[in-house]
């Protein structure tokens, strides 16, 4: 059985702060050049994304669906993200589900049911005011078959885990319905090793998606998947934990790592921000505590993975860093395409072609990626709501 590459947590052009030319066709291009088989369709709850997905999609393999308009290519799985508003015992929660689905039909009857009591017009990513524990029921009782995903699930506003409007564990929010959830993602601030250090989460699935809100960010963190390529071979491989391996961001590069405080341009390790009471030194406001921070709370064990993982840097912004420029640059455009027409796509040549394969054709790139597959980079952690800077090592092969 041939493995693949799965990113399930895309945006369509209907959420806030995508491009509004977002569209089906753009994204399947995207993903064949990432290299990714199996791609999330995004934001299905949304009434003109979701007549777009009736109108443009065949059903290709159970479950999952391909354009009309092509062959062959890639597969998109029913997919969206809620964002979830709600109080409980005294306290704002704000938590953020990606959610699969099985059929076209089973999501109409989920846009019907959520429809009824809200306004699915509104954005891509609708808010709910519904608990999470209550939601999963309605949408598990609508399609068994269904997976709710706790997103991103460490992140300081909108997660399960998070600083400012979490919980301390899975149970207390899901309550009788946490049997039923089977993965959370890590998101970009985290990886698999810090959620594997709280006992609670060590039950689950690690996936690792990309919640891309442009198509050139498709596969910043993805899944490795060998199973059957259809939606209940690929849920039962998710309920049952057997995900190759994921893909991820260095966590440093995220845009919650360290603790911070974007305003006054301050930024913490866990430790510095426990010795100010976790208040900013410069304005004397509270610090927004990052996923590093939950994660010292929260962690009761070593954090040894079920799942290999490795870190990945998109070969964009190792170009940038060749050619000393800005990811947008032109030249930076020009090498990224060559590059795709001569490996196929970007994951077969950042996973999968050998070094040796690559200073054939390329020997400052194949120094590049050695040192990426090898982790020898530095690390500038981001905090508050800015991404951190992640730099390869070049000199060590000078």
């Amino acid at each position: 059985m041939k493995g693949f590459y799965a990113d399930f947590h895309v945006h369509s052009r209907y959420s806030r702060g995508t491009s509004k030319t977002l569209d089906l066709s753009q994204l399947a291009s995207w993903a064949e050049i990432k290299g990714i088989t199996v791609l999330g369709c995004g934001d299905f709850t949304h009434p003109l994304w979701f007549a777009c997905l009736k109108n443009e999609l065949r059903e290709s393999a159970q479950g999952l669906f391909a354009l009309k308009t092509a062959s062959r290519g890639v597969l998109f799985m029913l997919s969206s993200e809620l964002s979830l508003i709600y109080k409980k015992k005294d306290r704002v929660r704000k938590i953020h589900l990606l959610i699969l689905a099985s059929s076209l039909a089973a999501v109409e009857r989920i846009n019907s049911s959520l429809g009824r009591r809200f306004n699915l017009k509104s954005d891509g990513r609708p808010i709910l005011g519904i608990s999470a524990r209550d939601l999963s029921a309605q949408i598990l009782d609508i399609d068994e078959q269904a997976l709710v995903i706790p997103a991103h699930i460490w992140t300081p506003w909108f997660s399960l885990l998070g600083s400012r409007s979490g919980f301390d564990s899975l149970e207390e929010c899901f309550e009788d319905y946490s049997p039923h959830i089977h993965a959370v993602e890590t998101g970009l601030s985290a990886d698999p090793p810090m959620l594997a250090s709280v006992s609670s989460l060590r039950r689950l699935t690690f996936l690792s998606n990309s919640d891309a809100h442009s198509a050139g960010n498709l596969g910043r963190e993805a899944n490795e998947l060998e199973c059957d390529l259809s939606y209940a071979g690929i849920v039962q491989a998710i309920r049952s934990g057997r995900i190759s391996r994921t893909i991820e961001f260095f966590p440093e590069g995220g845009k919650y790592h360290y603790d911070g405080h974007r305003k006054c341009a301050v930024s913490l390790s866990p430790a510095a921000a426990e010795k100010t009471n976790c208040l900013c030194p410069v304005c004397g406001k509270p610090l927004t505590l990052g996923v590093l921070h939950r994660v010292h709370e929260l962690s009761d064990r070593e954090g040894k993975t079920r799942v290999p993982f490795v870190y990945q840097i998109p070969l964009k912004q190792i170009l940038a860093q060749m050619l000393k420029c800005g990811e947008t640059a032109q030249k930076v455009e020009r090498y990224f395409r060559s590059l795709i027409e001569h490996f196929g796509s970007e994951f077969h040549l950042l996973q999968q072609a050998t070094i040796e394969e690559i200073s054939k054709n390329d020997e400052p790139l194949a120094a590049a990626i050695q040192a990426m597959r090898e982790n020898r980079v530095s690390r500038i952690p981001g905090y508050d709501g800015i991404y951190g800077k992640i730099a390869l090592d070049l000199k060590h092969n000078q």
